[in-house]
């Protein structure tokens, strides 16, 4: 079976298996670009089977794998050791825990002059808690975001999550597009976030993909608009 989904001009998106953390199930998410060049970006690599791995080969030649935040590393060992000539990338955080991995420079603002100038990147910061790199493929219109917008259904929560737990995805937000309560608390300097929201949305998106939950097919630039409200006005 086919499990890469074609959403777009050179963008595929994969759906992986859940995960586990700190006690809940997340689900998880990658997805897949192809460059001017011809090679491979891979955002927030999910496990990787020999069948996946056919069908990405498929592709294109693997070249970039990216992570977004600090706690989206988790299957990078194994691409990285799959494809051996792919570069890793992340921000700072990422880099500084996961030392045993050999990244490129730290992500910012700038992206490489290697992705073909088809992706740019926002930098969330203005938390000592998280930051993240979001991401926007212009060719396909689509903005990809890891844990600044996480959209669970309710029949995902209920399903694998236990009764207390689903109360607290209600709490957190996290059934509504929103990043976590405890993230978008620990936001005490909001300034460049909201800088980074208003570029993002000057690119008026039409998808918009995130790790976890529902991603939107369409009107992406109004459910943004809605997802991050808590930051503010400019």
């Amino acid at each position: 079976m086919n499990r890469l989904q074609s959403i777009g001009k050179d963008i595929w998106l994969c759906e992986g298996g859940n995960v586990d953390f700190y006690g809940f199930a997340y689900s998880t998410r990658m997805i897949i670009v192809r460059l001017p060049d011809g090679k491979l970006w891979v955002w927030s690599p999910i496990a990787l089977d020999d069948e996946l791995r056919i069908e990405v080969e498929a592709l294109g030649v693997m070249a970039h794998l990216v992570s977004p935040n600090k706690i989206h590393y988790l299957f990078l060992q194994v691409w990285g050791d799959a494809f051996r000539d792919a570069l890793l990338w992340g921000p700072a955080s990422t880099i500084a825990k996961c030392k045993g991995l050999n990244f490129e420079s730290a992500l910012s603002e700038n992206a490489p002059k290697s992705w073909g100038d088809v992706i740019e990147i926002f930098h969330f910061t203005g938390s000592p808690a998280m930051d993240e790199l979001v991401f926007f493929h212009a060719p396909s219109s689509t903005a990809i975001l890891a844990d600044l917008s996480e959209n669970f259904s309710h029949e995902f929560v209920t399903e694998y999550w236990k009764g207390w737990q689903v109360w607290g995805a209600k709490f957190w937000g996290i059934l509504e597009g929103k990043a976590p309560l405890e993230w978008r608390s620990s936001f005490f300097k909001k300034k460049a976030a909201r800088a980074a929201r208003d570029r993002l949305l000057a690119r008026d998106p039409t998808q918009v993909i995130m790790a976890h939950g529902q991603w939107q097919h369409e009107n992406g630039k109004a459910f943004l608009t809605r997802s991050l409200t808590w930051l503010g006005q400019s």
